[in-house]
């Protein structure tokens, strides 16, 4: 149906006294069998479906206001409304109602309302009492004026009549004219008695009578009367605040004249209802619901006016995207946006559709991506509040913009990175914009909402843009503050490094490192510690950093793996274990659970080879016999293994930490550990003696080089599995490439070391428990060994014995020839001898973690 006249909006009023736009739609009268009478129907006009269908019921009060609205109840507290698009359409559909109820179509009120109590009582009226008869509008009748108009305010049907009677005489203007006389004559008495009687009015709830008293003409006047409150020993003076303190700003002079008049209204009447008039009580909290409506309304008008008055806005874009444009002008055009963004929460969704796709055609994201940046606060927090309509409102387009913006712009000024910047930069104490702008953040990288269509795969093109071009910006702060040589690198480039003026005093030279304020909070009493600044804002920045990531980890598996391993984020993260502020070192603890509790072989790989265990058992002995939130934190991530079986958790767990860990009784958690991988082992031992001895030998093993493409086939089906298209990985160094291998060879470097360095033996605590020192190279472990690393690799000779080592390097030569991934040779009558040899010499080799003794 394409006729406009019928086109309607359908509204129900719900227990907030407010109104719930249900749609879009046809209004059509017409007779249905099952109501058994004349019938207002409603279609939507997207799909057809039924939004309203009420039968027009003889007794039901309908009420015509502002001509394209009509309201009526259905039921006790179930409000309608139609808001026809239309002037005619709702004419048309308000004869078919008069028509029903056999009433004239110039009344805007069909029925008095009647509630059950006082139907008795109306039918025993005579019908010569169908009006309420109004004393004279004279100075010494003021007193009963206002007693008849507090007395009826309990009866609705009193109401009715009253507010007719208020109509028909043009009462309300003589009641105007005598406030301005009392005014005049200053008589006190006469002032209040106005108030009772102006409050009471309102609180009549008719639509017919606001739109007398809230005209240019009467307004002023009433809001007069509302100034002498009899509780009040002076009247305040809210008619100097309307027109001497508020000033109606015009970022852009307003030429429709109809437009001014209803911005004017719309603000003084919101005035009236927010400021002047007392809370209501909850017995008077329905006399105010018309009231409710018409602000409604009017501002659906209003943002309806303006959107469609394309000029007005184009020149708004132009002078808030022109650097000419002053500071004071520019907060102007903000302020003006963000509350333009507010009235619009108002429209109905295919409106408000309409409303920010126009707002997005005029640039309005790059428009706040400038403005975002300036260093006005109230400028920066209006502008994160129309980021945040607009996010909330469609996330694709928000993604959509900066995905195109990459191919055109550094990554210094996208607008997600301006974002970031703002959190990270964020001087609140409490840190209040950067909670919301880590909740915006949140939901644009959130899969949920991301589309996935035949052409093309939003999820997987927006996290490839955001790995690549974003998660360095936002893990920025957590990697220097983690760091050795923080700060030292100009890790933030230059527009990041006034944001951490408060974590380091400016540096003087590029070779001197800045240094950290507050040493005495720096966590870590040896040189070889993570440095980590400790106060508390540093503190509560990295937390919100870390349960975004965390968020990260439970929603984009391959990307972030992929992130996880390169910048061995994981071991960067742990270091706040030894924060003094413990929601800090329970959001790192939260990190590596959420990783632990995705039970991928890759993650445990990688947290059992770099030891990340170490960091955590430390802070359960460092915390001691204390009962808090941490230790049942640490103690549940160890039942999770415990439960689940992750057999190389456990077994790495056992065998480098059950010495520590086997006082600790209070809890089953970790006996139940050792009992899982005593079984484990049983179980393993037993498959070997069910083999022939062949199989069994240790020389039928894997090729090294086919295992690293079983682990790429494997990494490659995830990426498949996650985004169904091929995803680029995040851009990394050469040295980031080769990280598993070289942290493999850094690792048998360390075994060699560390049986000579006695500080990293495991040491007592007062406690009498043992400590284990967490100071591997950060460098190392991202596979960027120093030059003397390398070369301590490359000349530490195998662990064998010289009686076999030219066997060792025959056999190894035989390996290497072989193509196939598994190489079986002949089991010579003296291997045996050389493997127990080979075993003996390993157990007095030096272990990565010294077995420990009580």
């Amino acid at each position: 149906m394409s006729d406009t006249r019928r086109r309607v909006k359908v509204y129900t009023l719900n227990e907030d006294r407010q109104w719930d736009d249900r749609g879009t739609g046809h209004v059509s009268s017409t007779y249905v069998e099952e109501l058994k009478g004349m019938s207002l129907l409603v279609r939507a006009e997207s799909d057809g479906s039924l939004l309203l269908e009420s039968k027009i019921n003889p007794n039901t009060a309908y009420q015509k206001q502002q001509d394209t609205l009509i309201v009526w109840s259905e039921a006790e507290n179930y409000d309608l409304a139609l808001s026809f698009q239309e002037k005619a359409g709702c004419d048309e559909i308000w004869e078919k109602i008069c028509q029903v109820q056999g009433k004239d179509p110039s009344v805007e009120v069909t029925q008095d309302l009647i509630d059950e109590s006082e139907e008795e009582r109306f039918e025993e009226m005579p019908e010569t009492s169908h009006l309420i008869d109004l004393p004279t509008c004279e100075l010494n009748k003021l007193e009963e004026i206002a007693d008849l108009v507090t007395s009826v305010l309990s009866s609705p049907i009193r109401r009715e009549k009253l507010a007719l009677a208020l109509e028909n005489e043009g009462y309300i203007k003589k009641l105007l004219q005598l406030f301005q006389a009392c005014e005049n004559l200053e008589n006190t008495e006469g002032l209040h008695h106005l108030y009772e009687i102006i409050r009471g009015i309102l609180f009549l709830n008719k639509a017919t009578l606001f739109e007398v008293m809230f005209s240019d003409e009467c307004i002023m006047d009433v809001v007069g009367c509302l100034e002498y409150d009899p509780a009040l020993a002076q009247p305040k003076r809210h008619r100097e605040f309307l027109t001497k303190t508020a000033k109606f700003k015009e970022v852009i002079p307003i030429t429709d004249s109809e437009l001014r008049q209803k911005i004017h209204q719309t603000y003084r009447v919101q005035y009236i209802q927010d400021i002047i008039l007392p809370t209501p009580s909850v017995f008077e909290e329905n006399f105010l619901s018309t009231l409710t409506s018409f602000i409604f309304f009017n501002k659906v008008e209003i943002v309806s006016m303006l959107q469609e008055d394309e000029k007005f806005l184009s020149e708004v874009f132009a002078q808030l995207t022109d650097e000419a444009t002053d500071d004071d002008k520019r907060r102007e055009l903000v302020n003006f946006f963000k509350e333009f963004c507010a009235f619009s929460q108002t429209l109905q969704p295919q409106n408000r559709d309409a409303f920010f796709k126009t707002l997005a055609k005029l640039g309005i994201l790059p428009a706040l991506e400038i403005v975002m940046g300036m260093d006005d606060l109230q400028v920066r927090s209006a502008a994160t509040d129309i980021f945040s309509y607009l996010v909330e409102f469609s996330p694709s387009m928000v993604r959509e913009f900066v995905m195109q913006e990459a191919q055109q712009s550094d990554d210094d000024i996208l607008l997600i990175n301006v974002v970031i910047e703002q959190m990270i930069c964020d001087t609140d104490p409490e840190l209040g914009g950067a909670v919301q702008l880590m909740g915006l953040l949140r939901t644009l990288i959130d899969p949920e909402n991301m589309l996935a269509t035949t052409n093309k795969t939003e999820k997987s093109e927006f996290l490839n843009f955001f790995y690549n071009h974003c998660m360095h910006v936002l893990t920025a702060p957590l990697l220097t503050n983690t760091s050795e040589d923080r700060c030292e690198k100009g890790v933030f480039k230059r527009n990041y490094r006034y944001c951490w003026s408060f974590l380091c005093t400016p540096s003087h030279s590029h070779s001197t490192p800045p240094t950290p304020i507050f040493q005495d909070n720096i966590v870590g009493s040896n040189k070889n510690s993570t440095i980590c600044p400790d106060n508390y804002q540093t503190a509560q920045l990295l937390a919100l950093i870390l349960e975004l990531l965390t968020f990260c980890v439970e929603h984009h598996t391959y990307h972030i793996k992929n992130y996880i391993m390169n910048k061995d984020l994981l071991r960067r993260v742990l270091v706040l274990m030894n924060s003094k502020h413990t929601f800090l070192a329970l959001c790192a603890l939260r990190f590596m659970r959420r990783i632990i509790g995705l039970k991928d072989e890759f993650y445990n790989r990688y947290i059992t080879k770099g030891n990340l265990f170490e960091p955590v058992i430390n802070a359960l002995l460092d915390n001691g016999t204390r009962y808090n939130l941490l230790n049942s934190a640490v103690v549940e991530l160890f039942e999770f293994i415990r439960v689940e079986d992750i057999k190389s958790l456990t077994a790495h767990i056992v065998e480098n930490f059950y010495k520590a860990l086997e006082s600790i009784e209070y809890v089953q958690t970790f006996k139940g550990l050792k009992t899982k991988y005593e079984q484990e082992k049983d179980r393993q031992n037993q498959k070997l003696n069910s083999v022939p001895s062949i199989l069994r030998s240790n020389r039928f093993r894997r090729d090294a080089k086919a295992l690293e493409e079983d682990e790429e086939m494997w990494f490659n089906e995830d990426e498949e599995e996650e985004g169904k298209a091929v995803v680029a990985p995040v851009e990394k160094s050469k040295s980031e490439d080769d990280f598993p291998d070289s942290y493999e060879k850094f690792m048998e470097t360390k075994k060699a070391k560390e049986s000579e360095d006695k500080e990293n033996l495991p040491k007592r605590t007062s406690s009498g428990s043992f400590k284990f020192t967490f100071s591997h190279s950060t460098s190392a472990a991202n596979g960027t060994n120093s030059t003397n690393s390398k070369s301590v690799v490359a000349q530490t000779p195998p662990a064998s014995s010289n009686g076999s080592s030219s066997k060792t390097t025959n056999l190894a030569t035989s390996v290497t020839a072989t193509k196939g991934s598994l190489v079986g040779l002949v089991d010579y009558p003296d291997d045996e001898e050389e493997e127990e040899e080979e075993e003996e010499e390993e157990e007095a080799s030096p272990r990565k973690r010294p077995r420990l003794g009580s």
